[in-house]
This record gives structure tokens, sequence and C-alpha cells, in this order.
């Protein structure tokens, strides 16, 4: 269902996949499932790059919560009886600390946008409708590229006769959509999965970790709703779980969960080192830059005047 205040955002992304398909185009064919998969591998990255500085920032408030998890934990118990009180010190200390309990669905929400524009844009491409500024050269091309035999706007469910139409065998076609459904499914999966077992791991009594092992298993059945959707979305979605994924783990591996002590303060904990690290059998601190050298202060001290001249007498 396209809305109609949204064509601005439809004609973004589509502008900005003409541009990347032209790219590609000066030096391989135009109507190729690899260039068409190249296109929108580059469109994901991309949109993931300009959505990096959100990423941070859902981390590193993410990380400050954790690090308050005993601060909090106290406050609860010290106001289990009056829930209005212990919301409004949690609140406090959370603002106090520069952290939002609301910061990691900035990544999701900034995303959803151009899902629904890809959505749209190539269920356009699937209708052969030249519209958003596309032009019918461009979406005859999308729709003679194939990707291991199938056509980039097919899906599941999509009728025997339409597939026929793309120049594509049913079965076949089937069969490479279940694969890349699966990869959805399972991409899904590692990447919550990712996130639950360090949240976990840092807060082992955190009264929502059953929750958060039940969204870890049924989070997979969710990609099973793209059986509906364009082979081309379904690229995108696999490839910007393959980023999550990355991405996290760098972020994971160079900022370890905090440990704290008897008293609830956090100790240091040294970083994972870094896979050229590892190949240059190095560790974080011996790569790190050295403190500058302090300015080496010099004390003048007072020269003791003779006696003479603090009485002011003459030898």
């Amino acid at each position: 269902m396209e809305l109609s205040w949204l064509n601005w955002l439809y004609e973004a992304v589509a502008f900005v996949i003409t541009w990347i398909h032209t790219g590609y185009a000066t030096f391989l064919n135009p109507d190729s499932g690899l260039t068409w998969a190249l296109t929108i591998i580059t469109l994901t990255v991309l949109m993931r790059i300009c959505i990096f500085p959100l990423f941070l920032k859902q981390m590193r408030s993410s990380k400050k919560m954790q690090e308050l998890a005993p601060k909090v934990a106290e406050i609860r118990k010290r106001y289990k009886n009056d829930k209005q009180r212990m919301n409004q010190e949690v609140m406090a200390l959370y603002q106090g600390a520069g952290a939002n309990p609301l910061g990691g669905c900035l990544p999701v929400l900034a995303q959803f946008p151009i899902f629904i524009g890809m959505f749209t844009v190539l269920n356009a491409m699937a209708s052969g409708q030249p519209k958003f500024g596309m032009t019918q050269e461009l979406v005859d091309s999308a729709g003679a590229a194939h990707i291991f035999g199938a056509p980039l706007p097919a899906y599941f469910f999509m009728s025997e006769a339409d597939m026929v139409a793309l120049n594509a065998n049913p079965i076949q076609t089937r069969v490479v959509m279940g694969v890349f459904v699966a990869l959805s499914s399972l991409t899904t999966f590692l990447t919550v999965r990712q996130s639950v077992t360090r949240s976990m791991a840092q807060m082992p009594d955190n009264p929502m970790a059953q929750q958060q092992k039940i969204l870890m298993w049924i989070s997979p059945l969710f990609a099973f709703f793209s059986l509906n959707f364009p082979l081309g979305l379904i690229l995108y979605w696999v490839t910007t779980n393959l980023w999550t994924l990355g991405q996290q783990h760098w972020f994971y591996s160079r900022h370890p969960a905090p440990q704290f002590d008897a008293k609830g303060n956090v100790i240091p904990v040294k970083p994972k080192p870094t896979l050229v690290q590892r190949v240059r059998g190095t560790t974080p601190e011996e790569e790190a830059p050295a403190p500058p050298p302090q300015p080496k202060i010099v004390r003048n001290q007072p020269v003791r005047q003779s006696r003479s001249k603090r009485t002011g007498s003459k030898k």
C-alpha cells in the first residue's frame, strides 16, 4: 500500500537505486543479477553508514545503563513500596548520567522508513510500473535480473504464470526464495541472540530475562513474513542483519561488559584484541599511544644571602 505523503521518500529511494545501478552498469551488464545484487547491497551499506552515529549513541547509552544497574537495583529495593517515587529516582539517575532508556530504538526507527521505501519501490518494479522517477528501461532491467535463477521482483507466493512471465522456473524460484528466507531468519536470530546474551551476562538477575529469551526464539519467525516480500527486499534484510552482526561484534569487543566490585563500583575491563592485533601478536595496551612526556618542573630555590648582606654591615 502506497502512502501519498511518503512520495518524497519513495522518489529518494528510487533515485539512489538508479544512481548506484548506473554506476555499476558502466562496467557490468545492467540486466544481470550481480549488478542488481550489488546495487541493493551498496544501498544497504550506505544507509547503515549514515545511521552509524545513531548506533554509537545507542550503544554508549546502553553501556551507561548497564554501569548504573547496581544503583538502579538499590533504588528499586529502597522504594519497592512506592512505584512512582522509584520511577522518578531511576529516571533522575539516567538523566544525570546521560543514559537514554529509549536509545535502542533509534537505529530501528531510522531503518524503518528505508525499509518501507524499498518495499514500495521494489513492488512497483515487480509490477512493471515506472513510478517515482524511474524509467521503463530501469524497471525492465530489474525484471530481467535473476539471482541464482530467481527474478529480483519475485516473491514466494507469486503465481506460476507471473513467474513464467519473468522468464523464471517456478520451482527453482521458490527454492531460491526459501533459502533466502531461511538466511533472513537465521541472521535475525543471531543478531537478537548476540544482544540478548550480552544483556543477560551483564544483568543475570534482570526480571526481563525470561522475556528476552522468548523474544530471542520468536524473532526468527517474523522473517517468514518475508515470504510475501520481493527477493530484492529479502536480500536487503539479510545484508543489514550481517552488517548488524559485525557492527555489534566490533563494539562489544572494544567495549567489554562492565564488571562490578562488592560495593557496586565499576571495575575497568581490558578490551579484547582485534583481529589485526591477534595477527601481530600485540595487545590493545601495547598499541595504545604512549602518553605525552610531562614537562619537567624546575624549582628555583632562593639563594641564601650572607650574614653581612642580611644585617647590612660591612666587612
